[in-house]
């Protein structure tokens, strides 16, 4: 990337050194690790990690594998979740330069990132980017109920369709219904998630 790199306020937390020396060339940012599962048995690092996100927020960015989401539902757990915003890259399949072979889900990490993509990621997470917020959408917001009444929880198909709305607004096909709620919150408003339904699961 040319130019200045943008600055993130919060803190940003991301699996291992790879994902970090990636993040690093994209934006000036304060980048901690998990070390993997490394987090779950280090109770140190986790107390770090809650008084980081205390003190500055704290944007969760893991691999988009199973893996990934397991670290995600454990951060969940151990932080408050006015400290926590999540960061999603999308599901890009190949394998990084550096290994022999794609990982168990044959899915790029966040270190085999596009720069442009993980902006993105943080853009939609609703990092703090420079000096201000960047803003969410203008309109009404999505909630729970929306989600219920366009046929995306609470009804037999409801997992694919959100699969298939995931796949359309790039994010990883792991995400729970609570968790695409929070990203959709950032990212569109409820008219706009309503006529985009209407256009994906059209009859």
């Amino acid at each position: 990337m040319s130019g200045k790199k943008p600055a993130v306020r919060e803190v940003i937390l991301v699996e291992g050194k790879y994902d970090k020396n990636a993040l690093a060339q994209v934006v000036d940012a304060v980048i901690v690790t998990t070390d993997g599962f490394g987090v779950f048995r280090d109770r140190e690092r986790l107390a770090l990690f809650r008084r980081l996100a205390a003190e500055r927020g704290l944007i969760v960015l893991t691999d988009s594998d199973g893996a990934g989401f397991v670290i995600r539902n454990f951060l969940k757990g151990a932080i408050p979740p006015e400290q926590l915003k999540q960061a999603y890259i999308p599901d890009v399949y190949g394998k990084e330069k550096r290994k022999a072979r794609p990982g168990r889900e044959g899915k790029l990490g966040v270190e085999g990132m596009p720069p442009a993509l993980l902006l993105d990621a943080l853009r939609k997470a609703g990092a703090t980017l420079d000096s201000g917020a960047s803003p969410g959408p203008a309109g009404g917001t999505v909630t729970k109920q929306t989600l219920y009444r366009l046929g995306l929880s609470g009804t037999a198909d409801s997992a694919a369709r959100r699969r298939t709305l995931l796949r359309w607004l790039g994010l990883p096909e792991h995400m729970s219904a609570n968790a695409l709620l929070g990203a959709l919150q950032v990212l569109t408003t409820e008219e706009a998630l309503e006529a985009l339904c209407a256009e994906l699961f059209q009859a």
